[in-house]
């Protein structure tokens, strides 16, 4: 954010901080929410270039709008699942690893 915004909307009362400040999360909490958010990314990567969501889903007994709530980082999709699909397109644990550790 510009400066100049920052400081004009700081002088109208506004408060300007992270996500992780306005929803209160702890650093524990933050990095849960990056790392879920890298596996989506990264299983969305990989199955755009495989196959669609309904043939994952049916190779992975699940639904296609599960599939799309993974791939768009919905709370409500464990990192369980998340691992599973990517295993579903073939990832190796080495390349999950390499999702969760580009977090930081």
């Amino acid at each position: 954010m510009e400066q100049t915004k920052k400081e004009r909307l700081e002088s109208k009362g506004w408060t300007i901080g992270t996500v992780s400040d306005f929803l209160e999360l702890t650093p524990e909490e933050t990095i849960l929410v990056e790392i879920k958010l890298a596996l989506s990314k990264s299983l969305k990567e990989r199955r755009q270039k495989q196959m669609t969501q309904s043939e994952l889903a049916s190779q992975m007994g699940s639904s296609q709008p599960r599939i799309a709530n993974a791939e768009n980082g919905d709370a409500s999709v464990s990192i369980e699942l998340l691992i599973r699909a990517m295993l579903a397109t073939g990832a190796t644990p080495q390349e999950i690893g390499q999702a969760i550790a580009s977090v930081g």
